[in-house]
């Protein structure tokens, strides 16, 4: 501690002393560069943090070189989205408005210096939205977005799509383009701009994310296509005389009545009596099927047990 320290010196002291991450060891180190004594007598103090800072950057800089992830603490869930862009675009406010999380948005460069984590529930099911840090800055998790299921790339011009896309070599996510710039073009633009992502093949939405009106309008059609971009079927469990769970299973198409079963836990399928089967694979409502009957999204199965 250095003599005459300020409080909010040994405030970011403390923050530094707890933080996790590489990401959060920088970001508090320079505050407390910010804010530490300016006196001759911790000139030796100011020399070690800026020293310090040096090697943490280094760290992150060949982390990120070999691409692995920095982060700790992030656990992928069965559905995960990383929403990736250049600064300022409007990533923040996206992750915001489609999950529960509470992201800092700014109009500065660079707000975000760590990934925001969301969860966005899609008729009842989670899925996890990650919010990487611009793609130009120091921040950024290259590891992060080579690891995702799908990625929601946001941008505001055509160009923007082509240095990102550049970056991706290394990723066989599914990809969603959302143009977030729609309240400054004019119709005539606007039918250029989506002839263009059409002609490419993208699977995109054009939107504009500061008209709160207009998200509400499109937020389940944009949910369902980040759904869908997984490709993975929704089944729902029962047990007899009771009604379906709420939270449904996420498995690959065409998976069995016994994938089922074993994702509950290993051996359950062998304990199974009977199974029943309600939805769009089944004939009719509460239908028999064997162990190797193939499920669809929304099936409903009941679990009768030996």
């Amino acid at each position: 501690m250095p003599i005459n320290a300020h409080p909010d010196y040994l405030m970011a002291e403390k923050e530094h002393l707890l933080a996790q991450t590489l990401e959060d060891k920088i970001k508090t180190l320079e505050k407390m560069i910010s804010v530490a004594p300016k006196h001759k007598g911790a000139e030796n103090l100011r020399a070690q943090l800026r020293l310090k800072l040096k090697k943490l950057k280094e760290k992150l800089s060949k982390s990120k070189k070999i691409g692995k992830s920095s982060k700790q603490g992030i656990k992928k869930q069965d559905l995960q989205a990383v929403i990736i862009g250049e600064t300022n675009t409007g990533k923040s406010s996206l992750i915001k408005i489609l999950t529960n999380a509470k992201p800092e948005i700014a109009d500065y460069p660079f707000t975000t210096k760590s990934p925001i984590i969301g969860m966005m529930n899609y008729v009842g099911t989670n899925i996890q939205l990650i919010e990487n840090p611009a793609i130009e800055s120091e921040y950024y998790d290259k590891g992060l977005t080579n690891t995702a299921d799908t990625l929601i790339i946001i941008i505001t011009n055509l160009k923007q799509i082509e240095k990102i896309q550049a970056d991706l070599q290394n990723t066989k996510a599914k990809k969603i383009v959302i143009f977030n710039n729609k309240e400054n073009l004019s119709p005539n633009e606007l039918r250029k701009i989506s002839a263009t992502l059409q002609s490419k093949k993208y699977d995109f939405t054009i939107i504009n994310l500061k008209n709160v009106e207009e998200i509400k309008k499109s937020l389940n059609e944009l949910k369902e296509k980040i759904f869908k971009s997984f490709n993975k079927i929704r089944v729902y469990t029962k047990e007899p005389g009771k009604t379906k769970t709420d939270k449904p299973i996420i498995l690959e198409p065409d998976s069995t009545v016994k994938e089922v079963a074993e994702k509950i836990f290993h051996g359950f399928s062998d304990k199974i009596k009977e199974t029943r089967i309600t939805g769009p694979s089944s004939k009719f409502p509460n239908q028999k099927v064997g162990l190797q009957h193939k499920l669809k999204d929304l099936d409903i199965v009941e679990f009768r047990i030996k």
